[in-house]
């Protein structure tokens, strides 16, 4: 290889943007993307299985059938 092919090579674009770690704010890696580490991951994966994260769903069944329809 030339030294022109070395060059030309490391100027692939990213798949991804770069974005903050959504744990701790450190730019994201694209081995644990959209996090920075497997630390940030696990940390992440413990507050959706402890039930911390929660998808609000409505109080009254009738009133989200109507709101269906």
């Amino acid at each position: 290889m030339t030294d022109d092919t070395k060059k030309s090579g490391s100027n692939v674009a990213p798949l991804r943007a770069p974005r903050p770690c959504p744990e701790c704010g450190r730019p994201s890696h694209r081995e644990h993307y959209p996090f920075c580490s497997d630390r940030c991951r696990n940390v992440d994966l413990n507050r959706w299985l402890s039930g911390s994260y929660a998808i609000p769903v409505a109080d009254d069944e009738a009133k989200a059938d109507d709101d269906e329809r």
